[in-house]
């Protein structure tokens, strides 16, 4: 009876614990702050010679583009840039007190439209209650950037600002270009996609590609491989916007993607190779691509967007080839909405109805056509009639061809007798057209022995020789290591304490390593264009 009485007082003392956990959780910080504490960061990459640093400020930016407005663009500016004298300047008048800006912070100011008096006033009166440190100095040409970076995701984001933001775009490569820092090739792999995404947007994606080309050219010469991943990505998706698979396919064979590219780059990039080798009739390596695609993108509710569209090209490469998906992909709280005329399409070829699946396609074309799978699925009317056939020769030993045509819905006879004949050829049923008496005999049922049988269960056997031999290989290496693990323990207290000599410097960096690589796999690597939707 204690221990009955004990658990109200347990559940109070637990609700009291979690209210003042939330009570004591930190709040988030403002969007000014983040954007100031991600120039400290930019400006410690560049002084260390850390990329990491500028790695974890790109991170950020897709969470951080959905909280950008005006105002915050122009107080983080503000905050970031100093107030003094510098060559080229602008003079603005505040409350009676003129500010000379320098030049790189009034271009910047130029792109926002000016704040009110009363905000102004407003900033003024609380740095007068608690003044904050004004910077001293002017920051490096990559926080310039970045800002830059940040105004053009923010123009983007209407369609009132678009020929600004191509303006600003074509400003911010030309100072890229004049700058030519090593450094600043992370945040210039961002930037060559917002470029691109103002000049779509602006319906002159077309005009880029020249701009592009070059650019991808001198990305490969400085072997910048980030700049030169998002690059050739950004020219194939120019190419398939239009149509021009043969174009695409030439830029496939005459560059080599780096290896070293991000995840989400490779991602695109076989989202893009998928498209093009499915139109091209390879629908082996199309499928490949696009599992790869599938596995490399980012959690579903994270990107759904992109998850919709590679599985919609998916279902189509599948059923080109022959198979049927499985029922499950369409039951996926992503894709169950999206897939709908998809999963109507795999009915009908399944059933192998001509008319099921030409009132289907005539259904959902205006989908399909916007999802750019029209012509894929048109294709798939042959292979509607090879499953009615193959339906028809398991049911009879013999058919004549006039009843063919009637229960497959074809035109004529010599119809039913090509398709029949080729069905035959590529050896989807067995039989043989008796043209003089106007049917088809159907043959047997194929046994369970033979030539092809013994095939199959041959690389069967090579597979599971194989993965033994990896297992192996893998178990050998697992004790390797624990041995040598067992090794440095002895070692383990004079590092320890050399580490504590040198204060503990040498393995405080590898450990924030491991904690920003940790996260990034916990993440799945989210970059700023998959949040975008679509085939991004």
């Amino acid at each position: 009876m204690a221990d009955v009485e004990m658990k109200p007082a347990d559940d109070k003392a637990k609700k009291e614990e979690t209210k003042n956990a939330e009570k004591n959780k930190p709040e988030p910080p403002t969007p000014v702050a983040e954007i100031k504490s991600n120039a400290a960061l930019i400006e410690k990459a560049v002084a260390n010679i850390e990329p990491r640093f500028m790695h974890r400020v790109l991170r950020s930016l897709a969470a951080l583009r959905k909280r950008l407005n005006d105002k915050v663009l122009y107080d983080a500016v503000n905050e970031i840039f100093p107030k003094g004298a510098y060559a080229y300047p602008r003079v603005r008048e505040c409350n009676n007190h003129l500010f000379v800006d320098s030049a790189a912070k009034a271009s910047l100011l130029s792109w926002l439209p000016d704040a009110s008096s009363e905000d102004q006033s407003m900033e003024i009166d609380s740095a007068d209650v608690a003044p904050a440190k004004a910077p001293s100095a002017e920051p490096v040409p990559e926080v310039e950037v970045y800002l830059r970076l940040l105004v053009l995701h923010h123009l983007l984001t209407s369609k009132d600002t678009y020929g600004k933001a191509l303006q600003l775009a074509q400003e911010t490569v030309q100072k890229i270009h004049a700058l030519n820092r090593r450094s600043m090739d992370p945040i210039a792999a961002k930037v060559w996609f917002a470029v691109m995404r103002a000049y779509e947007l602006g319906g002159e994606l077309s005009d880029a590609r020249p701009l592009f080309l070059a650019a991808q050219r001198t990305a490969s010469l400085r072997h910048d491989d980030e700049t030169q991943a998002a690059l050739i990505n950004q020219l194939l998706r120019s190419y398939l916007n239009y149509s021009l698979y043969d174009q695409a396919d030439k830029l496939v064979s005459k560059t080599k993607f780096p290896v070293s590219a991000a995840n989400p780059q490779y991602t695109r990039y076989h989202y893009y190779l998928g498209r093009i080798r499915a139109v091209q009739l390879n629908y082996t390596d199309a499928h490949n691509n696009l599992l790869n695609a599938i596995r490399r993108a980012p959690p579903p509710k994270t990107a759904p967007g992109f998850y919709q569209a590679v599985h919609k090209l998916c279902v189509v490469v599948e059923l080109l080839m022959g198979d049927i998906p499985e029922r499950s992909t369409f039951r996926h709280p992503v894709l169950e909405k999206a897939l709908r005329g998809y999963f109507d399409i795999v009915q009908a070829v399944r059933a192998g109805s001509l008319s099921q699946f030409q009132a289907t396609l005539s259904r959902h074309a205006a989908t399909f056509e916007a999802d750019k799978t029209y012509t894929l699925i048109v294709r798939l009317r042959q292979n509607v009639i090879k499953t009615g056939i193959r339906r028809l020769s398991l049911s009879y030993s013999r058919i004549s061809l006039r009843d063919i045509c009637v229960k497959l819905h074809l035109d004529s006879e010599e119809d039913a007798e090509y398709i029949v004949g080729k069905a035959i050829r590529d050896g989807v049923i067995e039989g043989r057209i008796v043209h003089e008496k106007g049917w088809m005999e159907c043959g047997g049922q194929k046994s369970g022995y033979g030539p092809e049988v013994s095939e199959m269960f041959a690389r069967r056997i090579g597979y599971c020789l194989e993965l033994h031999n990896e297992s192996v290989k893998v178990s050998f290496c697992v004790t390797a290591c624990f041995v040598c693990t067992a090794h440095w323990c002895v070692l383990g207290y004079a590092v320890s304490s050399q580490c504590a000599s040198q204060g503990a410097g040498c393995c405080g960096s590898a450990r924030e390593r491991e904690k920003e690589l940790a996260k990034e796999i916990q993440e799945g690597e989210l970059d700023d264009e998959d949040a975008m939707g679509g085939d991004f």
